[in-house]
């Protein structure tokens, strides 16, 4: 391989800068919360913002040190929490869905282009694979510690009630996106 394409796989100083930047925006949407079985928070909005405006590679970046800081112990989660017992809690899917849905946003970017409905498509989609994994960690969390659980018990808990204030969310995204992207180089 040529050092010119190693050197294009790494890093530049302004990509560890706009993740660290985007990083602590997730970390203040985490703390924008009200406390619910799942917490609702403006947490998806950051990881959309990232991806949307860092494209693929820098915003999954973001959304990786945002999770990493959290696990070790750093408060960027809802009511400042963090540490790995906030990750591997019931509701620690869905935080660890962060990263796959910027990683499904990345594939989409990476295979369909950056175009705006290609976007607010890619969002959808990583929204709907956070979701998944998200329900499917907490239904068996919480089935080993505290009993039965129906799925639909668990989608009515952590999914359907956040389904419209995401899709509002995925559409300020957009919008945001549109308006920013072209400063964000």
């Amino acid at each position: 391989m040529e050092p010119t394409a190693v050197a294009s796989k790494r890093f530049s100083t302004r990509d560890l800068v706009y993740a660290a930047v985007f990083t602590a925006l997730m970390a203040v949407c985490a703390w924008i919360s009200i406390p619910t079985t799942v917490p609702f928070t403006l947490q998806t909005l950051g990881v959309f913002l990232s991806v949307g405006l860092l494209g693929g590679r820098r915003g999954s970046l973001a959304v990786f040190v945002y999770l990493l800081l959290g696990a070790v112990g750093a408060p960027v989660f809802s009511g400042f929490n963090g540490g790995v017992g906030a990750l591997v809690g019931t509701t620690g899917g869905y935080i660890l869905g962060f990263l796959l849905c910027a990683l499904t946003m990345w594939t989409v970017e990476a295979a369909l282009g950056k175009s705006l409905p290609i976007l607010g498509l890619s969002m959808v989609l990583g929204l709907i694979v956070c979701y998944c994994f998200g329900t499917a960690w907490f239904l068996i969390l919480y089935t080993q510690t505290t009993g039965p659980v129906s799925l639909g018990t668990v989608l009515g808990w952590c999914v359907i009630p956040f389904i419209g204030p995401d899709l509002i969310k995925v559409a300020l995204a957009l919008v945001l996106s549109a308006r920013l992207r072209r400063h964000v180089a």
